[in-house]
């Protein structure tokens, strides 16, 4: 019965990891600075990049998780408490894969956390069988 109840948990540890999102976040970023850190997206979000124009000439830009339904959509960010003066226009571009928003140029890490789910998958079974 311990068994059982063991591998039924493994699994669902296996399940949990290999599901959660993962994606850089940066809350604002001017010209070519955004510091980024690592999130984990809630269940429905994708990872996204945003990148605007404040003023016509200064570029905008934002990371992190987004809801599915607002992906590839642009936004106006205006003055708080005015509806008509824009500060920047915004496109936010979604991905579905760990660290996919990174920065262009910069490598991703897709294969690594999926190869380490699958191994550890595959120790779970061994040790419980």
């Amino acid at each position: 019965m311990n068994r059982i109840i063991l591998r039924i948990f493994a699994a669902g540890i296996c399940f949990a990891i290999a599901h959660a999102l993962e994606c850089y976040k940066c809350d604002i970023g001017l010209g070519s600075l955004c510091i980024t850190s690592k999130t984990t997206c809630a269940a429905g979000e994708q990872c996204y990049s945003g990148v605007g124009k404040a003023a016509g000439f200064l570029d905008v830009k934002k990371k992190g998780c987004l809801k599915a339904a607002m992906c590839n959509a642009t936004e106006e960010v205006n003055v708080p408490g005015s509806s008509n003066t824009t500060i920047y226009t915004m496109t936010k571009t979604c991905c579905d894969t760990d660290l996919c928003n990174a920065a262009p140029g910069l490598p991703s890490t897709t294969a690594l956390p999926l190869a380490l789910a699958t191994a550890t998958a595959v120790l779970m079974v061994k040790v419980l069988v």
